[in-house]
């Protein structure tokens, strides 16, 4: 069993101060925020940029200036959204792709977020793929739901993908597959053999579904953009907090933290950049 991956999703899109005053904001809080889940046993940060007035931003000189500073603190994994926010265009979302950095998001599927709908009609997935393809950029399948898994595969099929792949299972998402240890199952029994898996489960799911990743095999990503909470009530402190919490898990059941050049080695970055 390979050692345990975790991703640190700093803020996402969505979440504000008025959810959690401790959310990092600016790149300077972000970067910050980034190297205390390095320390905490995270080997990959996950970013989404914002605005000074806390909406979210693809801009690839915000994004570039988060990676420079973090670059100057610590060898994180750095992995970019494309995700950005409901409602951009597929132009808007790509810019921080050609930054190049080693890792962006592919999401292979529209999914209804909330009130909202997260589109990823083919074309989207297509394009997003091959620049990412061009850029030298390893891409995280996010698959909300069991179907994404099966339109990955068609990429590869259209030589838009090359295995191995590595996914994300977003799991709890309102209108994407619900949290529950049976569904993280037959996700992780889907994907093709020689694959990697994390899951990242939104919500009260966070903490379960990460502790059962571990027993599997797979790896965790924990994080402002998909829990606020510590325990239930209780805002977590800060997206270390989380980190921590999942690495001491991972030490109880005998599974070491991978750093960040041995996650490297894990998803085969190494081969790709």
């Amino acid at each position: 069993m390979d050692k345990l991956i975790i991703t640190a999703a700093l803020a996402g899109a969505e979440v504000t101060r008025d959810d959690n005053p401790n959310l990092p904001i600016t790149p300077q809080e972000l970067a910050d925020a980034a190297y205390d889940c390095y320390r905490a046993g995270a080997s990959i940060v996950h970013l989404h940029a914002r605005n000074e007035d806390q909406s979210s931003t693809q801009s690839a000189d915000v994004y570039g200036e988060i990676i420079d500073l973090i670059k100057a603190k610590c060898n994180l994994v750095v992995q970019v959204s494309t995700g950005g926010a409901v409602g951009m265009s597929a132009e808007e979302r790509l810019q921080p792709v050609y930054l190049k950095p080693e890792m962006a998001t592919l999401s292979t599927g529209s999914v209804n977020f909330g009130d909202d709908v997260f589109m990823n009609p083919p074309a989207y997935i297509e394009e997003f793929a091959r620049i990412m393809q061009e850029q030298g950029v390893k891409p995280e399948i996010e698959a909300f739901d069991v179907g994404m898994i099966n339109n990955a595969l068609q990429l590869v099929k259209k030589g838009f993908l090359k295995e191995p792949l590595h996914f994300d299972f977003v799991m709890g998402v309102p209108g994407g597959i619900p949290g529950t240890l049976k569904n993280l199952l037959h996700m992780a029994e889907s994907v093709p053999t020689g694959s990697t898996w994390t899951v990242a489960g939104v919500g009260r799911t966070e903490l379960p579904l990460g502790t059962a990743a571990i027993i599997m095999g797979g790896h965790v990503r924990v994080g402002f953009e998909d829990n606020i909470y510590y325990t239930k009530g209780v805002l977590a402190e800060s997206n270390a907090q989380l980190v921590e919490r999942i690495a001491r898990v991972a030490e109880i059941h005998s599974r070491p933290v991978a750093s960040p050049d041995e996650a490297r080695e894990i998803l085969k970055l190494v081969e790709v950049n």
